[in-house]
């Protein structure tokens, strides 16, 4: 079963139950995936929406709703911080689990210590090799500034 699929049917099942906050939440999702599937259909290079854009699309979902959590709980926004929180909990159940800190930063000293990395000016070789091994499973944002915690000891 495809993401898209997974997606209508939770969809349906929140219409059944009449949960309202689920099916504003997928509403908003199947929305996105429509407005990628016409970007991918009108640019240049025209191919189907695949589930990897569809990961790529809740990446940055994911992203979005992250900032606004943090941003309403320093502002003690109870209310939209549980709108957000409920949106961030379901995008993140369709995506693959990411790893920990610790597993973070094991990998990443595994890949510089692979790559021979030294310097910050390695970075970029790092987050690709990291990119290539892990694109699913490693929050980037993080890795990112643990690798320049690494390199610059």
């Amino acid at each position: 079963m495809s993401l898209r699929e997974k997606i209508e049917t939770e969809y349906k099942n929140a219409l059944k139950s009449k949960d309202k906050s689920k099916i504003s939440t997928y509403r908003l999702i199947l929305s996105s995936i429509k407005d990628l599937d016409i970007l991918n259909r009108s640019g240049p290079n025209k191919k189907e929406t695949d589930d990897n854009d569809i990961k790529k699309l809740f990446k940055k979902m994911v992203k979005q709703r992250a900032e606004s959590i943090d941003i309403y709980k320093k502002n003690n926004r109870a209310d939209l911080l549980e709108i957000e929180q409920n949106e961030y909990d379901i995008l993140t159940s369709f995506l693959p689990k990411q790893l920990g800190d610790e597993i973070t930063k094991k990998i990443c000293v595994e890949v510089i210590s692979k790559i021979g990395a030294s310097s910050i000016k390695d970075m970029g070789k790092v987050m690709g090799e990291l990119k290539k091994l892990h694109s699913d499973e490693i929050d980037f944002a993080k890795a990112g500034s643990l690798i320049k915690e690494l390199l610059n000891k």
